[in-house]
């Protein structure tokens, strides 16, 4: 990311879109996993919790927010696999 803005611009957002799509392919694969003991509305409103949080965070410009998006979701990741409900 551009060093000293705040605001992202076309290259960061393409830079990140990839990393970004990847984790939520991720965060949704693993809701499904057996690991999780929950049942099947629990993981069809996680998924939609998970999915209006990316929705929310695709519309962002600020690079201090994207930052916060995918550290959270790296660290949700964690927790779904190691069998936690983040």
């Amino acid at each position: 990311m551009a060093k000293g803005l705040i605001w992202a611009t076309a290259e960061d957002l393409a830079r990140n879109r990839g990393k970004v799509v990847s984790l939520y392919r991720q965060i949704l694969w693993s809701l499904n996993s057996p690991k999780l003991e929950v049942s099947l509305s629990a993981r069809l409103a996680k998924r939609a919790e998970a999915r209006a949080i990316f929705i929310l965070g695709s519309e962002q410009r600020s690079l201090h927010n994207i930052e916060d998006l995918i550290d959270a979701a790296v660290y949700s990741l964690s927790l779904l696999k190691q069998g936690k409900i983040p």
